[in-house]
């Protein structure tokens, strides 16, 4: 009874760590891979900060 219910809890996870896209999703995807956009000022701040206070020691 627990292996049965162990093995659905398994299942279940395993689904829902996959992501199923249509494949006009797939290829939007995989461009963005390609050629990512630029990067919003914002961000570029973010990544300075944290690089600051990871390097502050």
């Amino acid at each position: 009874m627990v292996a049965a219910a162990q093995a659905a809890a398994q299942r279940a996870i395993e689904q829902a760590e996959v992501i199923r896209l249509s494949m006009a999703d797939q290829e939007c995807c995989a461009q963005a891979l390609l050629s990512p956009p630029k990067q919003a000022p914002a961000l570029e701040r973010a990544f300075a900060r944290r690089s600051k206070l990871l390097h502050a020691e």
